[in-house]
């Protein structure tokens, strides 16, 4: 790519929105009226479509700033969208959308929380339950579908309380909940519209005596007497030389790879325009590259979980719930971090500084062979992680793209934190929607869905996606053994063929094809969809859940792109009712041959809980791969040089 473009007028149209950008935006939306009295949930970047971007960095014209807000109008419950023009510093459009509610913000769960613990009812609900010193207390809010929401309060900007108490100041939050105590609020008032105070625990049956502390010197000393484990020598991590990527601005190239990080408040950290240098070209493997929906619903229907299904990113954001990571615990070796800039619902910006990592690992062996006469010959794997850490409440998601030197992409989620508990009356043993983790508390059962939005452009924008499966030839003369295996391609030209799901007896996947284009040994350029972690919905068709998420139903599903198409579920799925998303797009079944394609991969985990997550979870990891598949003519990594340089003609011969 030549980005001289770029460099003569500084910053490339699709790096993220500056501070400066966003206090913009907010001051040309309050000359519209928006005002003290309303929140503004979102500022996001209008992303330049590719053909803009394309004439940009042929020498064309800057595309124009532009962004989209999302503004709430508290006193009348009412959702409007903007998009702002910055270049030209006015209003574009600004719409009300009826019946939807706006993302929640950070602003109101830090003042619902406020609110609730400074009310007189909650105050007096909870002393009768014997708690009374309310700095213990946290109030963690949720959001509310349109099923499970209160019928008389459905008109209003909803939200419901968990309620739970520390054992001492500092002590872990998620340690002990207030079983059957959640509060319903309109959040648009901050008003407390009820109490639910229900179950044995309202009527004084004694709580437990779990153990649910994590940091070292609250763990009981009976606990820690029996820590045996043997403190591990330093392991140090050093680049005398400095690192081999570069970093300019949001551009980053490392092995021939070069790609883009950009980040907002829904997605969080977004990738674009990867592309890999093969000779003097630069080729396009992906133009955008983000998860765009994680849906967890809880799979216990009791009092205390049957509202629990979260769409972390519709609802909230990814991006507001980005932390700052930290040299030496989140990443390892010679780092280079970039900052987040976001806002808070007043439009004033503020940074999430070191929000993204970038560094190398190495990754033990990348090819190696012992020759009878030779040698061996033994290549060490490098490859660049791109990183950024979210905490969903109780929960963090540790996300990670990796770029390997033989032209392999792989995106791994991990996930940790603190799992959702709930204390067990006197006399029950088990719950048989959980997993007792301590004395009379259950973890319950649920599942993390995850959904990457793909945006590849194998070797250009035109490209077919078809379904690989390895299936057996029939025992015959021409295998008598029972052998033979063969390959099969079916192209996939519509969106009703484009939902596809998992098959590991088949070891079914999906290739990106660009069929335009001819490779050195006839064959046609593409990436293939290596599929992992994939989990069926395990819902009933009928339940009003999985009516709001219609994407859990398959592990993939194939759209042509369209720029108003970016949210599975739908763009408003605070409140929501019905997926808007994939569910009602698809209905077109419009072709999906040889055009502009998005990938929907949906995979995540099969959360059946454990004692030994409890009180803190190790990690649990998934992941998937995109993996050239007759992209290059033969190994692209023959070129690795052999580091240190004994890996090259070295070792036993026979």
């Amino acid at each position: 790519m030549d980005d001289t473009a770029a460099h003569r007028t500084g910053r490339h149209p699709l790096d993220p929105l500056s501070a400066d950008e966003f206090r913009a935006v907010a001051e040309i939306l309050r000359g519209r009226g928006v005002d003290a009295g309303w929140r503004i949930t979102s500022i996001e970047m209008l992303e330049p479509g590719k053909a803009e971007l394309a004439a940009f960095e042929d020498g064309g014209p800057r595309p124009a700033r532009r962004a989209v807000a999302l503004c709430l109008d508290r006193a009348a419950n009412a959702t409007y969208k903007s998009a702002v023009s910055l270049s030209d510093n006015r209003i574009e459009s600004f719409e009300h959308i009826p019946g939807v509610q706006a993302n929640f913000t950070v602003d109101e769960f830090a003042e619902c929380d406020r609110m609730l613990r400074e009310h007189p009812d909650v105050i007096a609900a909870l002393a009768r339950r014997g708690i009374t010193d309310m700095d213990l207390v946290f109030m963690d809010t949720w959001t509310y579908g349109a099923a499970v929401a209160p019928p008389e309060y459905r008109d209003r900007r909803l939200g419901w309380s968990d309620t739970w108490v520390r054992k001492e100041p500092g002590a872990n939050p998620y340690a002990s909940a207030v079983s059957g105590f959640h509060c319903v609020i309109d959040l648009n008032a901050m008003e407390l519209l009820r109490i639910e105070d229900t179950g044995p625990f309202a009527e004084g049956t004694p709580l437990p005596q779990s153990m649910g502390e994590y940091i070292p010197a609250r763990i009981p000393e009976l606990l820690r007497d029996r820590w045996q484990r043997e403190p591990l020598k330093p392991l140090e991590i050093t680049q005398p030389e400095g690192p081999s990527f570069t970093l300019e601005g949001n551009l980053l190239r490392w092995q021939n790879w070069s790609l883009r990080v950009g980040f907002n408040h829904r997605e969080g950290m977004t990738l674009h325009q990867v592309r890999y240098r093969d000779g003097d070209r630069e080729r396009p493997v992906a133009h955008r590259m983000s998860f765009a929906e994680m849906m967890v619903p809880y799979r216990d229907p009791s009092d205390d979980h049957y509202r629990r299904t979260a769409f972390d990113i519709g609802e909230w954001g990814l991006g507001f719930m980005t932390t700052s990571l930290t040299l030496g615990c989140d990443c390892l070796g010679e780092i280079r971090y970039l900052d987040a800039t976001l806002h808070d619902s007043r439009g004033e910006p503020y940074t999430i500084a070191n929000a993204v990592c970038i560094h190398e690992e190495d990754n033990a062996v990348l090819w190696k062979h012992v020759d009878h006469d030779t040698g061996a010959e033994v290549r060490r794997m490098r490859r660049l992680t791109v990183s950024c850490h979210v905490t969903v409440a109780n929960y963090e998601y540790l996300v990670y793209w990796r770029f390997h030197q033989d032209g392999n992409i792989e995106c791994e989620i991990r996930a940790t934190g603190i799992m959702v508990t709930t204390p067990l009356p006197p006399g029950r043993d088990g719950h048989p929607n959980g997993t007792v983790v301590d004395e009379r508390t259950y973890a319950p059962f649920h599942q993390h869905f995850l959904v990457a939005r793909l945006d590849l452009d194998v070797d250009g924008t035109d490209n077919t996606v078809f379904m690989t499966e390895t299936v057996t030839e029939p025992m015959g003369p021409d295998n008598p053994y029972g052998l033979a295996l063969v390959q099969r391609n079916v192209p996939l030209r519509t969106e009703s063929e484009g939902m596809q799901d998992m098959n590991f007896a088949t070891q079914r996947a999906w290739k990106v094809v660009n069929t335009n284009v001819v490779n050195g040994l006839g064959g046609h350029p593409s990436y293939k969809l290596v599929p992992g972690g994939a989990l069926p919905a395990m819902f009933d068709p009928q339940s009003p859940v999985f009516a709001r998420a219609t994407m859990i139903g398959h592990t993939l599903w194939v759209t042509p792109n369209h720029p108003d198409e970016r949210w599975p579920a739908g763009e408003f799925v605070n409140q929501s009712s019905t997926d808007t998303g994939l569910g009602a797009w698809t209905r077109a079944n419009r072709s999906i041959d040889n055009t502009d394609v998005v990938l929907w991969y949906v995979f995540g985990i099969h959360h059946i809980t454990r004692p030994e997550e409890w009180p803190i979870m190790s990690v649990d990891v998934v992941s998937f791969w995109l993996k050239p598949s007759g992209f290059f003519d033969r190994n692209p990594a023959l070129d690795v040089a052999a580091t240190p340089a004994a890996c090259h003609g070295a070792g036993p011969r026979h």
